[in-house]
């Protein structure tokens, strides 16, 4: 489905991204596990096109994403959940969620979809008069996803799902996870609590100083020394 080669990604004189090979298939989790300024979020900008890589192809389903014009990523079914959420705070929780809905295909499902983030997230159902600013951390976050999943995409990236929550919503976060996959849908998610993330993704990818230095399924880097050492405190 995704298919990322030879990607070197910056900021400036800055390279945060290092011939970064990574690839998704069609129903996965994928993970990207690593400490804090590796590189895992400028990866994320660099598949939904906020960032142009300095070098290196993306493709989604055979389409060359760095030839698609950056407003119509999402058009190919790429969904970008960020790091923080980026919710309109002073918009209510149905409008942020019809924010995710603004591409003409999407709209044209807008009830359809409405009714699954619904479904999925029946908090967001009683709270959809509520201004999105004035929820807890974690009703943030489902909103986020759910504003994300209104485009009706093919592959989901979740950006730091965790961050800045408490631990029993952290546990939440990771339970909703769970239910996008039943659901269906592809997951590219980046996430510090390597521990967590181990558990619902298929396979993972570990991202250090902006290289890829391992990958394998989420069985082998859980039991992988260099891994427990260094982020599993084992």
């Amino acid at each position: 489905m995704l298919t990322l080669k030879g990607i070197d990604a910056g900021y400036g004189s800055f390279q945060a991204l290092f011939n970064v090979d990574l690839d998704v298939r069609a129903g996965e989790a994928v993970g990207v596990i690593g400490p804090n300024g590796a590189g895992k979020t400028t990866l994320m900008r660099v598949i939904s096109g906020l960032i142009r890589p300095r070098k290196g192809s993306v493709a989604m389903n055979g389409v060359d994403v760095l030839k698609t014009a950056e407003h119509r990523i999402v058009s190919l079914g790429i969904a970008h959940v960020p790091e923080n959420r980026r919710l309109f705070p002073r918009l209510s929780v149905e409008d942020n969620l019809k924010m995710g809905a603004f591409m003409p295909e999407a709209r044209a499902k807008f009830a359809e979809r409405l009714a699954f983030v619904y479904e999925l997230f029946p908090r967001m159902k009683e709270r959809r008069a509520q201004l999105a600013g004035t929820m807890s951390g974690g009703e943030q976050q489902m909103c986020a996803i759910g504003r994300a999943l209104m485009s009706d995409p093919k592959l989901l990236l979740l950006d730091e799902p965790s961050a800045g929550l408490a631990p029993v919503v952290v546990q939440q976060v990771f339970e909703l996870v769970r239910r996008i996959r039943e659901s269906g849908l592809t997951v590219l998610i980046v996430e510090q609590n390597v521990q967590q993330v181990l558990k619902v993704v298929d396979r993972a990818y570990l991202l250090e100083a902006g290289s890829i230095r391992a990958s394998g399924t989420s069985a082998e880097l859980q039991s992988s020394d260099t891994i427990k050492q260094a982020y599993l405190g084992v």
